[in-house]
């Protein structure tokens, strides 16, 4: 592997159906993985093949009912690929997964996050910074995507295949995150999916009220951020949520464990929380380094280019016992609407740029 491979950016635009029908033929190989239930069912899954379609045709019903843009999408890139719609929208159901490839707990993605509001950075601008680890082969399947709907914010987002993981669009609107483990997770719309409903919105509250919508499955922690300048974190389960925002610092720092005094007894995952804590808390340090304020894109770059910690590092190479790495970074102007991100590990791979129009 070089290490100045770029990840690959498609660009879809058409209906959302049409959309989906050019992500899928794109990315036909992380697709095709995704839907091959027979393969990865028992093992993922925890439960026959006919069982798992059973419980997600509920969910597909919910998600139907409630946003169907984002199933038609789905069902575009099913299309794409030359899978069955059924079978991707199975694999897009995390709730239903009973084992992860962590050994020590079930959170399979492990994100860090750091948010630095304009009054606390060297030019005034909003800064959001990420990082994505996932195991070592995902690298292969990540792409970025630019969505082009008529009617709706131009998209931009970065994950696996049609799989959002983190994104941004033309109204200003930036949305990283982290995974955590809900103990409340049940039958409803499914969280991978959310994020692409959070996407389409034009207000911080309107994403806000997308990624807690009343029949989600489960919900991830979002970080949400806009070009006003506001940013808030909003940690959730399925049937919870708590809402922050900046430190009286300027700052906002999430890993993969609840933190909330009202979110933690949700907790589902209480040793890889332990785990996640030494990124939280390294983050928080190096905050404080006199050589991060104010905080620039050099300063954080050099947080998410962290190694203390081994395994549990900020940045994490290959080499851990579960096979877990940085597979992306990403680290967004929001002020500016201008990302930058890459490949692999921020220590060592090569940046690429995405911008918006300003006067969109």
């Amino acid at each position: 592997m070089t290490l100045d491979r770029e990840i690959p950016v498609v660009r879809a635009s058409g209906s959302y159906y049409e959309v989906g029908r050019q992500i899928g033929e794109a990315c036909s190989g992380a697709v095709g993985r995704a839907a091959d239930l027979e393969r990865a069912g028992v093992p993922r899954f925890g439960r026959s093949l006919d069982e798992l379609l059973g419980q997600a045709a509920l969910c597909r019903r919910m998600t139907a009912e409630t946003y169907p843009f984002v199933l038609e999408e789905l069902d575009g890139a099913a299309a794409g690929a030359g899978v069955p719609a059924e079978a991707l929208f199975a694999a897009s159901i995390e709730e239903l997964w009973e084992s992860r490839p962590s050994q020590n707990g079930r959170t399979e993605g492990r994100c860090t996050d750091v948010v630095v509001a304009p009054a606390a950075t060297a030019n005034g601008h909003l800064l959001v910074a990420h990082n994505n680890d996932l195991p070592a082969a995902s690298e292969d399947d990540v792409v970025a995507i630019e969505r082009d709907v008529p009617g709706d914010p131009l998209v931009f987002s970065i994950g696996i295949g049609p799989f959002i993981s983190v994104g941004w669009n033309s109204a200003g609107l930036s949305l990283t995150g982290n995974e955590v483990s809900p103990n409340d997770e049940r039958a409803g719309i499914p969280r991978l999916l959310l994020v692409r409903a959070q996407l389409r919105a034009r207000t911080l509250e309107e994403a806000v009220a997308a990624g807690v919508h009343p029949l989600r499955a489960s919900a991830y922690n979002s970080v949400l951020a806009h070009s006003s300048g506001a940013a808030v974190n909003v940690e959730a389960s399925a049937t919870a949520y708590g809402r922050w925002g900046p430190s009286e610092r300027g700052t906002i720092v999430h890993t993969n464990h609840y933190v909330s005094p009202e979110m933690v007894a949700y907790e589902g995952d209480l040793p890889y929380a332990l785990r996640s804590s030494r990124r939280f808390n390294r983050a928080q340090q190096l905050l404080e380094d006199p050589r991060a304020r104010p905080a620039d894109e050099e300063s954080l770059i050099r947080i998410l280019s962290d190694h203390l910690n081994g395994d549990d590092a900020i940045c994490r190479h290959t080499g851990a016992a579960d096979g877990v790495k940085t597979v992306f970074w990403c680290l967004a102007d929001v002020t500016d609407r201008h990302v930058l991100f890459g490949r692999g590990n921020p220590c060592r791979s090569r940046p690429q740029s995405y911008r918006f129009d300003s006067a969109a």
